[in-house]
């Protein structure tokens, strides 16, 4: 391997071992394979564009326009020309993505979710940062500032992460970075030569001498200094290899906001199983279970892509939590309470209860979050194993009620009524032809639902193919399938549209009853579902996901104006056994995974995810495909330029090796000028050609001299029975095509740079080659066919 090859390859590891220190940010950590593939393509593109040789901007250049298409067909295929070449509109959709990734990072805690705004910033920082290491250390022929680059991409993920794994991914950043300054060490080492270090000192096994054998030493002891010696001194927090904390809040005291705030990020690998697995078991004393939902969190903030929660303040725990918004003393209600025990493998964030609550008594570290009236873990308390008991209220609005409740506040309009530019002008139509003729919101909101969940001929199916950002509604109302968090999301986004303040539940239907009398809640039974703000009321639960939960009983009572069917309200849970319904592992399609939108997983996770998780077979046809459509047109200059580079390069001294030089330097000027529109002619001699050369191609007298020397060249190496070399035969050539280049018009200059007639050489030598074979195995035949035998009469 040569050690420009060599120095190629440790540039693209060294990019890699100093990404894996983004491995612990974002669960799962698929995206690493992705990054392989797009920095090993990168890399190949920078080794074949320094091989042609392009100067060594364009070789940047190149790389990076590649780069960009590579991305463009995987996260913006769809907006873009062909699915690979980037528009005004890959641009635009690229600039949305990074928008979305950028609330992302700051809204989870680690590790984030691999939504696509936040794969797009990881994958995509790892390339810029490949392109600005091989740039440096194999472009530029510098490895030490090629550090740099990746000192950036590693203090990122040291800086948020942290953690006891710390030390690996710095041992592994430095061991990528040592390696590449090895590799161009060894590479100017060997450019010099053999090194002289005593007749004693061989080289290793290694075929190392001994100043590469020192610097291994010394990167060795260096790499052992920087992990021993930090453990001996002082520590400071947060600092490069120190873990740090995983709170949710500004230190111990009451303030601070919410970071994890996505409710099922935690859950979504234990979720993600065969069996329906028991997450929650309860006892309550009420025995009207069916509208005891346990309520996680809510999804309240819609930004076009998903709905996702708000970052809200947190603060400790109070001892009992105020009166839930908006709920007047006219409601009906009941106190109730219900002693909860999460599974020993359930570790989430969040504390799922029945809402609203008024008191909790648990043990641990969580904060409460008033406007959601939601627990949230602090400093790595999660639910894992933990009993607690919640004392809530049981609201029973009426109808009535419901129907004459007064506009909300204009705060609470303008903070939940809020609907992104970009959502599809037929959500708020369908929704205004839905709900035509009612007389309130509340007449409003059961035709909503009674139209998902009875008139609207919608089936509840998780095979659904889902769509892209807001676009996902739109199709989720055109195909009419699709599963709890599609018909939730639905629901709260045409609310809205209507002025009615919604946001999105995420947790658990009541589950199943025990023969012991408790409850039991299962995978199957997580669950989203819409809630709607009426004042005099509060928020209230709507049910608009057919054969899923149950319909509350205030949306059936017929109430003047409203003609909507009533709807049969299916048990909580029929019976004990196991349900019939397919699991998410069965029934659940990859795209769907990816939307985190399967049964046994939480709703919270983000409709609007692009689906664009295509095998890898199609992606890395569709790049090589790309690839080829842009290369083909460029064979002919790339063979040209690399035939010129070989032509004009160095040369050996021996008398063989001036003749080669000589000729192929004339060979050069030839084919230049036929290039340029003067076909050679084979049986004019050297002299004659120069004249014929001279004489079309219109040369300055400096460009007739060069042309001249040259053929004097290769007479002397032709009929001279000692050639001697001849210096200056690179330049006279170069100077030959500069003239011709300055006398041709504009079109021939494109010509002869994009389609020149010299390249006909390669089918030439292909002919001749296939000729020859054919010669060799008739040959071959000819002798088996006649050979004598063996045998003796």
């Amino acid at each position: 391997m040569s050690g420009r090859a060599r120095l190629t390859l440790c540039a693209a590891a060294a990019t890699l071992l100093a990404s894996c220190a983004l491995l612990p940010l974002v669960d799962p950590a698929t995206w690493i394979f992705q990054a392989v593939f797009l920095v090993a393509v990168q890399t190949g593109v920078g080794a074949l564009t320094r091989r042609v040789p392009l100067a060594r901007p364009l070789t940047v250049a190149a790389q990076a326009l590649v780069t960009l298409m590579l991305l463009t067909l995987i996260f913006a295929r769809q907006e873009a020309v062909a699915g690979i070449v980037p528009g005004p509109e890959a641009f635009q959709h690229f600039a949305t993505l990074l928008q979305a990734g950028s609330e992302d990072v700051g809204r989870y805690s680690i590790p984030a979710p691999l939504s696509d705004g936040i794969r797009l910033m990881v994958v995509g920082g790892v390339l810029v940062i490949g392109l600005a290491v091989d740039a440096l250390a194999v472009t530029y022929r510098s490895a030490a500032p090629a550090g740099l680059p990746l000192l950036a991409l590693y203090s990122v993920a040291a800086g948020l992460s942290g953690g006891g794994a710390a030390w690996l991914w710095f041992l592994l950043a430095a061991a990528g970075y040592l390696m590449l300054l090895l590799a161009e060490g060894r590479d100017r080492l060997s450019q010099w030569g053999r090194v002289f270090g005593g007749a004693s000192r061989a080289p290793g096994p290694d075929g190392a001498v001994a100043p590469v054998r020192t610097g291994r030493r010394i990167g060795a002891v260096a790499l052992g200094v920087a992990l021993v010696v930090p453990l001996a001194l002082p520590a400071l927090d947060g600092g490069l290899l120190d873990g740090t904390g995983r709170g949710v809040g500004n230190g111990s005291g009451g303030g601070g906001t919410i970071s994890a705030v996505n409710p099922l990020v935690s859950l979504r690998d234990s979720l993600n199983v065969d069996e329906d697995r028991t997450v929650l078991t309860y006892r309550t004393n009420t025995a009207e279970t069916q509208d005891l939902y346990l309520r996680i969190v809510s999804l309240d903030e819609f930004d076009g892509t998903a709905w996702k929660p708000a970052q809200r303040h947190i603060e400790d725990v109070p001892k009992s939590f105020p009166a839930p918004i908006g709920l007047a003393d006219q409601v009906k209600r009941a106190t109730i309470r219900t002693r909860i025990a999460a599974a020993d493998w359930y570790a989430q964030d969040w504390l799922p209860m029945p809402y609203p609550a008024s008191k909790v008594d648990i043990d641990g570290s969580w904060r409460y979050e008033p406007v959601g009236r939601t627990l949230v873990g602090d400093h790595g308390q999660n639910t894992r194993g933990v009993q607690y008991e919640v004392t809530s209220l049981m609201v029973q609005p009426t109808a009535e009620q419901l129907a004459n409740a007064p506009e909300p506040s204009p705060a609470m309009r303008r903070q939940f009524t809020k609907v992104p530019e970009s959502l599809p002008a037929l959500v708020a139509d369908t929704a205004r032809r839905v709900t035509k003729g009612s007389a309130n919101h509340y007449e409003q909101a059961v035709k909503l639902q009674d139209y998902f969940a009875v008139s609207g001929n919608f089936r509840y199916d998780t095979e659904v193919q889902a769509g892209s950002g807001s676009a996902a509604i739109a199709n989720f109302l055109k195909d009419k399938e699709g599963f709890c968090v599609h018909f939730s999301f639905a629901m709260a986004s045409m609310a809205r549209t209507l002025g009615i303040p919604a946001r999105v539940a995420v947790g658990f239907t009541p589950g199943s009853p025990q023969a012991n009398g408790s409850m039991s809640v299962g995978l199957r039974d997580a669950h989203a579902w819409p809630e709607l703000y009426f004042e005099g009321v509060g928020w209230t639960r709507f049910e608009p996901t057919p054969s899923r939960g149950t319909v509350p009983a205030y949306t059936q009572t017929d109430t003047p104006g409203n003609d909507a069917p009533v709807v049969p309200k299916p048990s909580s849970s029929a019976s004990a056994a196991p349900s019939t319904a397919p699991s998410a592992s069965e029934s659940c399609s990859p795209q769907l995974r990816k939307l985190a939108a399967c049964p046994s997983e939480s709703s919270a996770a983000a409709v609007g995810s692009q689906d664009d998780d295509w095998p890898w077979l199609n992606t890395l046809g569709l790049a090589l495909a790309g690839l080829l459509i842009l290369g083909v047109p460029l064979l002919p200059m790339l063979w040209r330029m690399r035939t010129r580079a070989v032509r004009l390069g160095g040369h050996g001294r021996t008398e063989a090796d001036v003749a080669a030089y000589t000729l192929g330097a004339w060979l050069e000027v030839t084919d230049t000028a036929w290039d340029y529109g003067i076909a050679p002619e084979e049986s004019q001699t050297p002299r004659k050609a120069a004249e014929r050369i001279v004489r079309i191609g219109e040369l300055d007298p400096e460009a007739s001299a060069a042309v001249h020397r040259l053929a004097a060249a290769v007479e002397q190496v032709l009929y001279a029975p000692h050639p001697r070399p001849v210096a200056g035969l690179a330049n006279d050539a170069r100077r030959v095509a500069e003239a011709l280049s300055a006398s041709a018009s504009r079109p021939v200059r494109l010509r002869a740079l994009l389609a020149p007639r010299s390249a006909v050489r390669v089918i030439w030598a292909a002919s001749t080659a296939w000729t020859t074979l054919g010669a060799r195995v008739s040959a071959r035949k000819e002798t088996l066919l006649h050979r004598p035998s063996s045998q003796t009469p």
